[in-house]
């Protein structure tokens, strides 16, 4: 078994980051596998360095240890351009110039209606139709035609094989951004690329990534990658039941290790047994 933790040093681990590296972790441990660390740094406008080393200094202090070096997204922006250029040969990549705002009135037609799918609001195909250059373009987003790959696929979800039908792929997904103009890559094409690329058999993370994963299962599928095993955990909640967010410097893995807490009491905190 090989899981991961793959937090984006945009802001300071919590108590809900805690839990999902320790419970990749220990699932690696108990397997007699291995537990890998990834750095998703593709958005450099947000990504800080100070950041990137407290999550070492934090994972570190929890007891988690990992080979390295560790796989930093922004060291591979090259092989996302690759596989970018793959897509776009065969004709399944679309550029989009549209803003938000442009979607947002788009989807909002009273004969539309506004659907929602995992990435918002699901794209209307404002651009889908307009004349495709031979290469690649730069400097826009690039949307996957999603009626040219939407197919029935199976998945393995906390050892239970689910399946999703084809028209779930166009219906309640649709054209989803592999490529940001600011960024060149997407969230959802990295994380598929890096996965296969570390051989990782078993993804543990959040319930609030759950509606992300037919979108990285239909890219495995076309792009020939091996699909791993899912498991989405429960989210640690504060006590008014809300999510933590990395804004919430109270449930910070930091302050509490400034308090004077062990990392057995972060274990006892989210329900991890300790070690």
């Amino acid at each position: 078994m090989i899981t991961r933790f793959a937090p984006s040093p945009t802001g300071p681990l919590h108590l809900g980051h805690a839990y999902s590296a320790m419970l990749a972790h220990d699932m690696a441990r108990d397997a007699g596998g291995t537990f890998l660390l990834r750095i998703e740094d593709i958005d450099q406008t947000r990504a800080r360095p100070e950041w990137e080393q407290k999550i070492y200094d934090d994972l570190s202090w929890l007891g988690l240890s990992w080979p390295t070096p560790v796989r930093r997204q922004s060291e591979h922006l090259p092989t996302y351009a690759a596989t970018l250029d793959q897509l776009w040969n065969k004709g399944l990549l679309f550029p989009c110039h549209c803003t938000r705002r442009d979607i947002e009135t788009a989807a909002s037609a009273p004969q539309e209606g506004v659907p929602m799918g995992p990435d918002g609001m699901i794209y209307p195909g404002t651009c889908k139709y307009l004349p495709r250059s031979k290469q690649r373009p730069t400097g826009c987003a690039l949307r996957l035609d999603m009626t040219k790959v939407a197919q029935q696929i199976s998945y393995i979800e906390q050892e239970q094989t689910h399946s999703i039908p084809a028209r779930f792929f166009t219906d309640a997904i649709g054209d989803v951004v592999l490529a940001r103009k600011d960024m060149g890559t997407s969230y959802h094409l990295s994380v598929v690329i890096d996965d296969a690329a570390q051989n990782i058999s078993h993804v543990i993370r959040g319930a609030d990534l759950a509606e992300a994963t037919p979108i990285h299962i239909i890219l495995q599928k076309i792009l020939n990658l091996p699909a791993p095993a899912y498991h989405h955990h429960h989210l640690i909640r504060d006590a008014n039941g809300k999510r933590l967010a990395k804004r919430d410097d109270a449930r910070a893995i930091s302050k509490y290790r400034a308090e004077g807490a062990s990392p057995n009491d972060i274990r006892r905190m989210v329900g991890l047994p300790e070690v």
